[in-house]
């Protein structure tokens, strides 16, 4: 399944300068690993946002966000922005910066043995 590699490489610029970041495929796309936690990627043409679920309700208001429902259902904490949502580079930022403050706070998921 092919994934936008523009917004891919937005992504990969914004993140540039932040350390400790690994890019993997998954969701038929590509995710951003930070510290080695699931942070941003792309699926299709949709940038995935792991943000605080306590502000998920807040992020939902804005413009070009919907639930991931990734499973059928609304995961927890993730959410899909469309390119309404971030066309221009200040609200492109808004979502980055958004998954980055979580990141510092979010847990890793435990390792496969």
């Amino acid at each position: 399944m092919a994934f936008n590699e523009k917004l891919a490489d937005r992504i990969r610029e914004s993140l540039a300068d932040v350390p400790k970041v690994e890019e993997k495929n998954m969701f038929g796309g590509v995710c951003f690993m930070v510290d080695g936690k699931m942070c941003i990627g792309v699926v299709k043409d949709e940038m995935m946002c792991r943000i605080d679920p306590e502000q998920a309700e807040t992020a939902l208001e804005k413009n070009g966000c919907r639930p991931m429902d990734f499973t059928g259902r609304p995961m927890k904490g993730y959410v899909y922005i469309s390119d309404d949502g971030m066309k221009k580079k200040k609200d492109f930022d808004y979502w980055v910066g958004l998954c980055l403050e979580f990141n510092a706070k979010a847990k890793a998921s435990k390792k496969k043995k």
